[in-house]
């Protein structure tokens, strides 16, 4: 009898221990999830190449566990010390003003479905100080708006972004904490137990002297203070943990280097006959670079399909990124064509495209010239 209640008590002892070890047993979606939870990385040249913010962010949820996810995005770029799963949606060059004005989320969206975004976007809304902040939060809203219909439970995690220094442009650093002042009582007002808004200050503790090599993108101190600030808040999404947004306080512009004056914007003239014209802006000016913009426009009575433009830079400029159009440069001359999606013009229609440039002593303005087809 003795040896049946002691068998017993054995058995129960292991059921009990089963049953402890089950309940002690939380899943976690990024560790047990049958499918990989997919997380975007969405933002410009700061996520696009080479993005190592990304990379430290994924090398260490891959050490501390978080395994079972996947980086989506329709671009890839690495190239940093530490392993990294290469997609992402980074486009160098790019604003959340014109991603949301030229609807380009929703293909990215569709080709990847992702679970979390990731945005640190809004830096090259700033360039000239001339989009008011109220369009940047507005175009941030149209862009929650279409992953959520892509997504009704996405998890969209948003960044106050990283400040720019006045040596890359002299109204940029007030217009940025204009904008980050904007973002928490924005994500408080529009998140949802479904798709929930969370906020990460990228700004605070960031030194656009030490962290960047230009003002603007970050150095490798920078990409680690950057990934530092994103673990926390991703872990705690994926964890199930959604930290709810608040107002948080005012922040001031932090010291930046002394620089030179910066051009205020100027407009070559536009040549066309009547079909096409074509403007040249100088959004903002610094030392050694320069942001320029042409607007093509359609002046003919018919739709057009597809636009050339051309321009001579007659003071060695040389184009160092472009958005919104193909730009090749062969010597002084360069020629911008349209993209797929923004080549069809009705009449009177304009599509804008901008670049990134250097320059030293001199920066004329070049007469642009354009075609329709």
């Amino acid at each position: 009898m003795k040896r049946i209640a002691a068998a017993a008590l054995a058995l129960l002892t292991a059921a009990l221990m089963v049953t402890v070890a089950l309940t002690v047993t939380v899943p976690n979606p990024a560790l047990s999830a049958a499918a990989a939870v997919k997380i975007m990385p969405l933002g410009d040249s700061i996520t696009a190449g080479p993005g190592c913010w990304r990379a430290y962010l994924w090398d260490r949820l891959q050490r501390t566990g978080y395994t079972n996810i996947d980086f989506v995005g329709t671009q890839s770029g690495g190239g940093c010390a530490v392993p990294v799963d290469p997609d992402h949606e980074g486009h160098g060059g790019f604003s959340a003003t014109g991603i949301a004005d030229q609807n380009q989320l929703p293909p990215w969206l569709s080709a990847t479905n992702p679970d979390i975004v990731l945005m640190h976007l809004g830096t090259n809304d700033m360039w000239g100080g001339y989009i008011p902040t109220d369009n940047k939060i507005t175009a941030l809203t149209k862009l929650v708006g279409q992953m959520r219909a892509n997504n009704p439970n996405m998890k969209i995690i948003v960044a106050q972004i990283i400040p720019m220094g006045a040596n890359a442009c002299a109204t940029c650093p007030a217009d940025v904490v204009a904008f980050n002042n904007r973002i928490p009582a924005w994500a408080a007002g529009l998140t949802t137990t479904q798709s929930p808004i969370v906020v990460v200050d990228q700004w605070t503790g960031f030194n656009t002297a030490t962290d960047t090599g230009d003002g603007v993108h970050p150095n490798n101190a920078g990409f680690q203070k950057m990934s530092d600030r994103w673990y926390p808040v991703l872990t705690q999404v994926l964890n199930g943990i959604i930290p709810q947004p608040t107002v948080s306080p005012t922040v001031s512009p932090t010291a930046s280097p002394t620089v030179s004056p910066t051009v205020s914007p100027t407009v070559s003239p536009t040549s066309g006959g009547g079909r096409c014209t074509a403007a040249y802006k100088v959004v903002s000016q610094w030392t050694g670079g320069f942001q320029g913009e042409v607007t093509v426009t359609n002046g003919s009575a018919a739709a057009s399909s597809a636009w050339t433009a051309t321009f001579s830079f007659a003071n060695g400029q040389q184009v160092t990124q472009a958005w919104n159009a193909t730009v090749t440069q062969s010597g002084a001359a360069v020629t911008a064509r349209n993209l797929s999606w923004n080549g069809n013009l009705s009449p009177n229609a304009s599509a804008t495209f901008g670049f990134l440039a250097s320059w030293t002593t001199t920066n004329a303005l070049p007469t642009v010239t354009c075609t329709l087809t």
